[in-house]
């Protein structure tokens, strides 16, 4: 179980919770939440908390003593047989209930291989997804998501993306000045939702936080149409709490 040292209130609490997951794990006959805090040095409220999140995720569950012992979704992670099945239904399920929460479509997003890769989406009829006029691949520069990816990579490899990607303009809004974007992508703070004010398409906007685990580049991402644009701030503070299952998942 590995985290990228990203300072973000969601990483941190994904960090807690592996630390509270690890020590469940150790006692296979269950563990109470007096142990726990006293292994894990986690406060009441703190550990309450996770182990809130934990039992609804499926990780931990509660006996009849009220010992906390393993979860099923913990066993299916952990095993390696069938793991990249289990791990998509895991975050499946995380991020329809994050749509339904937030009220906004959700994407998780990756970098592999030089490229943007919307892996997943939880979408419906109230909740639209955006609709891919331009390939994300190739709009980087305009996207919540390309941005909130690429302001997770170093310079060169910055560099190196915007050289195989033109610039275009998408909108009236959109930056085509690769120095002016590396710039607003260096002052971005990690802790702060990147925002895609109709930069990508008109009608739409977007917010992007990060949830990179071990080596993997990735962000949890939402869309609402402009007439939500109102919305969009306390959207992207939800979401942004909602990355700490995503983040749990994808370390375990």
């Amino acid at each position: 179980m590995a985290l990228m040292n990203e300072p973000t209130a969601p990483y941190h609490s994904a960090q807690d919770a592996l630390r509270v997951l690890e020590t469940v794990a150790r006692h296979s006959g269950g563990v109470t939440d007096v142990e726990l805090a006293r292994q894990t040095g986690l406060g009441t409220e703190r550990l309450t908390a996770l182990l809130r999140m934990l039992r609804r995720e499926g990780y931990v569950e509660q006996v009849v003593d009220g010992a906390y012992v393993a979860g099923a979704a913990l066993g299916r992670l952990g095993s390696a047989h069938g793991r990249d099945q289990a791990l998509r239904e895991k975050l499946q399920q995380t991020i329809d209930r994050l749509r339904d929460s937030v009220g906004a479509a959700i994407y998780i997003s990756r970098y592999i291989d030089g490229e943007v890769h919307v892996t997943q989406c939880a979408e419906g009829p109230a909740t639209p997804a955006v609709n891919e006029w331009v390939d994300f691949r190739s709009s980087a520069h305009a996207s919540a998501v390309g941005k909130s990816l690429l302001g997770q990579l170093d310079l060169n490899a910055r560099r190196d993306h915007l050289s195989r990607h033109r610039m275009a303009r998408l909108t009236s809004r959109t930056i085509t000045n690769e120095r002016l974007l590396l710039s607003r992508l260096d002052a971005q703070p990690a802790t702060v939702p990147v925002l895609d004010l109709q930069e990508y398409a008109i009608g739409t906007v977007c917010a992007a936080v990060p949830i990179t685990a071990g080596s993997s580049v990735g962000c949890l991402a939402l869309s609402l149409p402009v007439e939500h644009a109102h919305r969009l701030r306390r959207a992207a503070d939800t979401l942004n709490r909602g990355a700490t299952p995503v983040l749990l998942s994808l370390a375990i």
